[in-house]
């Protein structure tokens, strides 16, 4: 049995990711006969087709090479075990989903106006196993493969749609600026799956951070990853009662490196996974720096209160966890 899912990415890049248990990272996930199952790719390597379209300043040729370069990204990383196979050209587009064909390629939907990109699903719901994705590249927008500094960056929305297409959802860590116009303008990211693009001619997100690595790392665990790193987990509680949706941040003391997860039920509890062994300071802020639906698709999210620091600092063991503890937050 298999069923589609959907997820968009704007410029904005607008993801669906339904609310699960307590874990590390927004994984995607899909609830069927009563359960929820994150979705990823069972088999290696994943075969997927370049199309034979192009844009202006982009032909296909190129648009292969930028979409190779950002799978190269993900399956170099170390510590996680996932990796890719161009398959070849094909006249199919995206938009043919379920013909099992796995299909990068420009398309153009000039009706979604803040819609770079978009990866499309179908799943084994009795699995979660992710049979064939899709990613279209809007050509309402101006690319380029060089950094031009008119056209946004292929390579760069590349790496972060293939982290949907192997099943990481958005990360929160970034900062934005309001605009007049009630857009978003990214100031800062600590994350590729940061769900707001940078503008025109950035590069980059064509490189990984912390954060993108623990996340695949966890999904798809090479090697003693689970053994050579710990995690983090506790509460988020505000006047007796959790926070659902809280953001937590977990900054490596001697590093400076920055891994986050959420607080994925009524009961405030978050699980940050895949760090390096240290000691960490912990931090919770709401879901304040782009819209929730780029994250969530489960009503009940909090995000009035305010942004607090632990009152401890965290000593992570490899291959544990310290005790649970609670961070408490005031109303706004």
């Amino acid at each position: 049995m298999r069923r589609q899912l959907i997820a968009s990415v704007l410029t904005v890049c607008a993801l669906i990711a339904a609310a699960t248990p307590a874990s590390a990272y927004l994984h995607l996930s899909v609830t069927a006969f009563g359960g929820v199952k994150t979705i990823k790719w069972a088999r290696s390597p994943v075969s997927w087709y370049s199309s034979n379209t192009s844009a202006p300043g982009v032909s296909a040729a190129q648009f292969q090479t930028a979409a190779n370069a950002a799978f190269g990204t993900w399956e170099a990383v170390p510590s996680a075990q996932v990796s890719f196979q161009f398959a070849g050209f094909t006249g199919a587009t995206p938009s043919n989903d379920g013909d099992g064909l796995s299909v990068l390629g420009f398309e153009n939907h000039s009706d979604l106006d803040r819609t770079l990109a978009a990866t499309g699903f179908t799943i084994d719901i009795i699995s979660g196993a992710i049979v064939e994705s899709d990613i279209f590249f809007n050509t309402a927008f101006e690319w380029s493969t060089s950094g031009a500094a008119n056209a946004f960056d292929l390579q760069s929305v590349a790496t972060h749609e293939i982290g949907h297409f192997i099943g990481l959802g958005h990360s929160l860590l970034g900062e934005t600026e309001l605009q007049a116009n009630g857009s978003r303008r990214v100031l800062a990211a600590a994350s590729v799956m940061f769900p707001i693009a940078f503008g025109r001619g950035v590069t980059a997100d064509r490189e990984l951070q912390p954060d993108d690595i623990a996340g695949v790392s966890s999904l798809y665990p090479a090697g003693n990853f689970e053994q050579t790193t710990g995690s983090i987990q506790g509460r988020v509680r505000l006047g007796g009662r959790g926070v659902f949706g809280a953001h937590v941040e977990a900054f490596n003391l001697r590093t400076g490196e920055l891994v986050a997860a959420f607080a994925l039920n009524n009961e405030g509890e978050f699980l940050v996974g895949g760090l390096a062994p240290g000691l960490y300071a912990v931090r919770v802020e709401p879901l304040d720096d782009a819209s929730i639906d780029s994250f969530f698709d489960a009503p009940g999210i909090d995000i009035n209160f305010r942004v607090a620091l632990s009152d401890r600092l965290v000593a992570v063991p490899a291959g544990g966890s310290p005790a649970s503890f609670d961070v408490t937050v005031a109303p706004k």
